[in-house]
């Protein structure tokens, strides 16, 4: 991924990507103008109930799914003064990827990401003499992180359509 000379979001991405880093998760419902928008006065952090909003890089709000996955209580939008939520937007613009190192893919019994799964997004079908591997419903999938949260061997990614892309 090469940067926007004129972009300072794709600048940004660009370096944090030669650190390693992954890209920074936004919280639910906002989109680009979020760091032109945001006060960094740390209400939508107090309000979650999940602790998945943390204080990140120049004060503003990130997603992490480290421990727990969103519930998309909605508690974060109502404590916004700033006015940066829309709910009209979709939650995130990610969507669970599993990767090659997931224990189900190596036929060891595993279906922690489908237990921990609200929305009904991964299954496990039965398959004829093998293990059942997961299958990711992208429709249903709302990208709420809870089973990259509870996945024992972190098998799971959470990546737009172009991020998945880019890792090819």
């Amino acid at each position: 991924m090469t940067p926007s000379a004129n972009n300072p979001q794709d600048r940004r991405r660009f370096f944090r990507s030669l650190g390693g880093y992954g890209p920074v998760r936004r919280p639910p419902w906002t989109g680009d103008d979020l760091i032109d928008r945001c006060t960094r006065c740390d209400a939508c952090i107090e309000a979650c109930p999940e602790g998945v909003l943390h204080r990140g890089s120049g004060g503003f709000p990130e997603i992490r799914f480290d421990q727990e996955g969103c519930t998309l209580c909605g508690d974060c939008v109502e404590s916004c003064e700033a006015d940066v939520f829309d709910i009209r937007r979709e939650a995130f613009p990610w969507h669970a990827r599993v990767q090659p190192s997931c224990l189900a893919l190596s036929r060891i019994h595993c279906q922690s990401c489908q237990d921990a799964c609200d929305w009904g997004a991964i299954r496990f079908p039965p398959e004829f003499g093998r293990p059942p591997r997961p299958r990711i419903d992208i429709d249903a999938c709302t990208g709420c992180g809870a089973c990259q949260a509870q996945c024992p061997n972190d098998s799971i990614l959470m990546a737009t359509d172009q991020e998945a892309l880019d890792a090819v």
